[in-house]
C-alpha cells in the first residue's frame, strides 16, 4: 500500500462515524498507544516485583556479612551490643538513639573514622564491609541483641 492510502486510510478510521442515537469516535493512535500500553504494563510490573524480591535478598546477604565482620572485629568490646571501655555507649536502640548513632550513616562514619577510645576502622575495613556492619548493629538493636 502507497503511504497516500495510508494517511488516507488513517484519516478515515480518525473521523466521527455516525451510528443511530450515539456518535463513535475512532482514533487509530489512541487505539495503538494503547495496544503499546498493554504490551509494555505486564513485563513491567513482573520486573520490578522480581528487583523489589532480590534486593530483599541482597540485604539479607549484607546483614549476615555484618555480622562476619562485627564477630572478627567489633565482639572483643561490643559483645552482645554491650561496650566494655564505656559501658553507658552500649548499640542497644535507646543508647544510639540518645547519642544520634540511629543511622547506617552515623554508624558508618564512627566505624570509619573512631571516637574517643574506638579506634577508625577506615584503613582496615573496606567501605562496603563498615556498610554491612552498620546494617547489622541496626538490625541487632531493633532485636535488643537477641
Amino acid at each position: 500500500m502507497g503511504w497516500w492510502k495510508n494517511l488516507l486510510l488513517m484519516r478515515l478510521l480518525s473521523s466521527q462515524v455516525d451510528f443511530p442515537n450515539e456518535k463513535f469516535y475512532f482514533n487509530i493512535y489512541t487505539y495503538k498507544f494503547r495496544m503499546s500500553m498493554k504490551k509494555f504494563f505486564a513485563p513491567f510490573v513482573l520486573t520490578v516485583a522480581a528487583v523489589l524480591s532480590l534486593s530483599n535478598q541482597v540485604l539479607a546477604a549484607d546483614v549476615e556479612n555484618g555480622e562476619r565482620i562485627f564477630t572478627a572485629n567489633c565482639a572483643a568490646c561490643h559483645a552482645g551490643g554491650n561496650n566494655v571501655i564505656m559501658p553507658e555507649k552500649t548499640l542497644k536502640k535507646d543508647a544510639l538513639e540518645a547519642n544520634g548513632m540511629n543511622a547506617v550513616s552515623a554508624i558508618t562514619y564512627q566505624v570509619t573514622n573512631g571516637k574517643n577510645a574506638m579506634p577508625a576502622f577506615g584503613g582496615r575495613l573496606s567501605d562496603s564491609d563498615i556498610e554491612d556492619v552498620a546494617n547489622y548493629v541496626l538490625s541487632q538493636s531493633e532485636k535488643n541483641w537477641d
